[in-house]
């Protein structure tokens, strides 16, 4: 079994045209495709709709573990402080970014809360690009 991510790496890029490609974009990978191996498909997904892919040295577990960074919000901040930092260091040397993609809501929460960036799920990039 595979999940969406990968499904969609291996067999729905190569019979979709992106339209609309994105600049510069983040990648937080997640716990998730770390332990389902997905993370390479999730990258592939977001190099595909953008001009540049971008993920952070310091990426690391958001620690919002379902509702914990709704009960807890401090952990969140304190587990994605050095990705933070990474970020805003990658902007300052590259140009900020245009879109930020995971592939796990709550992550997508947490990391929206800690960078001020909107992050959505690659899947959701993926569609606005092929969108004729």
């Amino acid at each position: 079994m595979r999940d969406a991510v990968t499904f969609t790496a291996e067999v729905l890029l190569p019979r979709l045209t992106v339209h609309r490609r994105q600049g510069r974009v983040a990648v937080h990978p997640t716990c998730s495709t770390e332990a389902l191996g997905a993370t390479a498909a999730l990258i592939v997904i977001a190099r595909t709709v953008a001009d540049e892919a971008v993920v952070p040295e310091a990426w690391g577990c958001c620690a919002f573990a379902g509702d914990r960074g709704m009960l807890h919000p401090e952990l969140t901040a304190a587990a994605t402080a050095p990705e933070v930092a990474d970020v805003r260091r990658l902007e300052a040397e590259g140009g900020v970014f245009d879109a930020a993609v995971s592939a796990n809501r709550t992550c997508e929460l947490g990391m929206t809360r800690a960078t001020g960036m909107p992050y959505v799920h690659v899947l959701e990039l993926l569609e606005r690009a092929t969108r004729p």
